[in-house]
């Protein structure tokens, strides 16, 4: 296919060396024109038609030249001065524009062809990747696209595109972000901004803020009459930038100090001053671990008001009154549970006013049962706390509903406060100044003895020995008080003339042993009083 005048000459022989002739033939005859061009131009270079014209595009006598080309095509030179586009690449380059643009073919010619299916779109200088793979050309390649207007005006033309995303696509960050999509963009989605690295911007995302939507910091907005999403001069100098300030205030500003990025709940326990809570942290609440107060949730705000919000009730709701529990302070605080602060100046004034020893009893020994503390009697009875060691053996004229105060009082258990004339058997003379224990005790074993007041009997025999080995029972009973009083065991009241051996005479003078001698029965040794038969002759000898 002949593709230009010179070769049309050549190929019929016109050497060289004729040509300018030929060509002034051209300027003055018209229709020779007709029988030297080898075809119509296409549309597009039509109105190059004519041996006036043919200088425009053809060197005399040389072929069509791609200087001449690239003079009236400026947009071409544009982008080959530049290196940019399709025609910069190095394949096309060094080429002449006639080898894939040849004319005289006819106006219907398509001077600018090629396979768009197997285009490649590398040699462009905009390689096709991801989702551009897929897209139809003329989706990409609009005259609304092309910023240069003499280009505009063709009817498609696959030039004028540039390679930046805004060319095509809108950006939808209103340049607040700068122009290069690049940069955290892929073609393959515009979202997510895969490229995108947090780590390289000012606010480095660390633990639980590294699964945060995007949207719950980057806000969507409407600006310009359109959507729109900030990402840039977000402040995030503080926490409270982004989160509400849980304790309002209190702590400061420094979240951090803390806090941490791993969870709100996650307390950073050895830098928090709990002095500026609302309870701070004294004795042995010092060494408490923060989970047996606040549990798993550290940021939690445990009741604190009452020391049973968090402490059990160790006394069972025994200082409960009017269904209001009173507070453990009054006894307690938090340097240990032990000793209490109880004093005795307080029980004074409580229902039952220390005296005497029990000011010197320790609280246990009242209050605490085995293992269980007592605080609520109800009776304050001695028999309360002592156990009633006399039994049955006291009568309810003298016990009462066990009132020991009716005998003893706390200043000393062992001194007795009775009036023994009420009972029975009244104290006289020496009896006086024995000690109770003395008559009414009696040993059990080495550490235990009984005591006896009721089952105790009145005769003398009962507690002293019958020195007179039965002599003077009547009744089987031993009536001492015949001839003895209570002051001396001397028999004052004795009077021998009521006996049936009267003293008279010489007899008066006489001392008792001198008729009254030693004798033994059963081993016992005793004075023999009661005589059988009262013959001279059982004392005087003849």
């Amino acid at each position: 296919m002949i593709k230009d005048v010179n070769q049309y000459l050549h190929s019929i022989g016109v050497s060289k060396h004729y040509l300018t002739i030929i060509f002034l033939l051209f300027m003055f005859a018209g229709n020779t024109y007709a029988q030297l061009s080898p075809g119509d131009l296409t549309n597009a270079h039509s109105k190059l038609e004519g041996l006036k014209n043919c200088t425009k595009c053809h060197e005399l006598g040389e072929k069509v030249t791609s200087d001449k080309c690239l003079a009236c095509h400026k947009e071409i030179k544009a982008l080959v001065d530049k290196n940019s586009g399709y025609h910069s690449s190095a394949e096309v380059k060094s080429r002449d524009c006639s080898k894939c643009h040849s004319e005289h073919m006819g106006r219907n010619f398509q001077i600018v062809r090629f396979d768009e299916n197997k285009f490649d779109h590398s040699i462009t200088g905009f390689k096709l990747t991801g989702k551009h793979l897929q897209a139809d050309c003329n989706k990409c390649h609009l005259a609304k696209f092309i910023k240069n207007t003499e280009l505009k005006k063709g009817k498609k033309t696959f030039l004028g595109l540039g390679t930046d995303c805004q060319n095509c696509h809108e950006n939808i960050h209103q340049k607040t972000l700068g122009n290069n999509c690049s940069e955290c963009h892929d073609t393959e989605s515009f979202k997510p901004a895969v490229l995108f690295d947090h780590n390289k911007a000012h606010f480095k995302l660390t633990g639980l803020h590294i699964k945060v939507d995007c949207v719950k910091c980057h806000k969507k907005e409407t600006r310009k009459e359109k959507e729109f999403q900030q990402f840039k001069n977000l402040a995030f100098n503080s926490c409270t930038s982004c989160h509400t300030d849980f304790h309002k205030g209190k702590f400061g500003e420094n979240c951090e100090s803390c806090h941490n990025t791993s969870g709100f709940k996650n307390v950073r326990t050895s830098t928090f001053d709990h002095s500026k809570t609302n309870f701070q942290l004294v004795g042995k609440h010092q060494s408490v671990k923060c989970a047996d107060c606040h549990g798993l949730n550290l940021a939690s705000k445990p009741k604190y008001k009452q020391c049973i919000d968090c402490h059990k009730d160790y006394h069972k709701g025994q200082f409960t009154r009017n269904n209001v529990l009173r507070d453990c302070s009054e006894c307690h605080n938090e340097n240990g549970f032990m000793p209490s602060l109880f004093t005795i100046e307080k029980h004074q004034v409580s229902n039952y006013t220390l005296t005497g020893s029990h000011l010197a009893v320790s609280c246990k020994n009242c209050h605490q049962r085995e293992t269980e503390w007592n605080f609520v009697f109800k009776s304050h009875d001695c028999i309360s706390c002592h156990k009633n060691v006399h039994g049955t053996e006291i009568s309810a004229g003298f016990l009462g509903d066990n009132s020991c105060e009716n005998c003893h009082n706390t200043m000393n258990w062992g001194k007795i406060n009775f009036d023994h004339s009420k009972t029975k058997f009244v104290l006289e003379g020496k009896h006086k100044t024995v000690q109770c224990r003395n008559c009414h005790t009696y040993q059990i074993s080495d550490n235990k003895v009984g005591y006896k007041f009721v089952s105790l009997k009145l005769n003398c025999e009962n507690c002293h020995n019958d020195i007179h080995h039965g002599q003077f029972k009547t009744n089987n009973q031993t009536n001492c008080s015949t001839c003895h009083l209570f002051d001396k065991w001397i028999p004052t009241k004795f009077d021998h003339e009521k006996t049936k051996f009267s003293l008279k005479g010489a007899h008066s003078k006489l001392k008792c042993l001198q008729c009254h001698k030693p004798a033994v029965n059963n081993g016992i040794r005793f004075i023999k009083y009661k005589l059988e038969e009262f013959k001279c002759a059982n004392c005087h000898t003849s």
